[in-house]
């Protein structure tokens, strides 16, 4: 069974984000969910977006050598511990994806580490501000790629405590993400 990293998203370690990590440990999978924000749960996107500018860096050695995984602000973190971490067993990311090349690209994906990528096919982050084809330019660049669009135009919607929660997608992810754990 595989250990993974959860990292939040902009409003906090909700019970949604947690229900999501219980849906990873039903597989079998032992999931750890750091509260970055210290029990903070911002209202909106963008209260979250000032208090994650408050955040400092921290040494995240007490996780290596797992699978990163990420909601949405989520993803920022753990997209770059996988591509940096010696030892990254692979990489979760839902509703967001980095650029592996060009200027705000922390780098190319490091080859056997497998990735898999969710999001929705209109989603106004995921879709329109350059994450789907961010994702879809990882997919190229590594043979051990996943990327599994959903339709709908809602942003967090892994997220059973928030109005974007989609239960029929998030089902589909879950089963997903535990197939890709499970081959690890």
């Amino acid at each position: 069974m595989a250990e993974v990293v959860l990292f939040h998203h902009l409003r906090g370690l909700t019970d949604g984000v947690r229900a999501l990590a219980d849906g990873l440990r039903a597989g079998g999978h032992t999931v750890h969910t750091p509260d970055l924000f210290g029990g903070v749960r911002p209202d909106s996107l963008e209260a979250g977006a000032a208090l994650a500018k408050e955040i400092d860096e921290r040494d995240w050695s007490e996780f290596d050598g797992l699978v990163y995984a990420g909601v949405s602000w989520g993803v920022m973190l753990a997209q770059r511990l996988a591509q940096t971490r010696p030892g990254a067993r692979g990489a979760l990311l839902y509703e967001a994806c980095l650029p592996v090349t060009g200027e705000w690209a922390i780098g190319p994906w490091p080859q056997g580490v497998p990735v898999q990528i969710h999001g929705m096919d209109d989603d106004p982050f995921f879709a329109r501000e350059g994450d789907l084809e961010a994702a879809e330019a990882l997919i190229k660049s590594t043979s051990r790629a996943q990327l599994y669009v959903y339709k709908g135009d809602r942003h967090l919607f892994t997220d059973s405590t928030l109005p974007s929660y989609d239960a029929d997608a998030t089902a589909l992810v879950l089963e997903r993400s535990r197939a890709f754990l499970d081959a690890l």
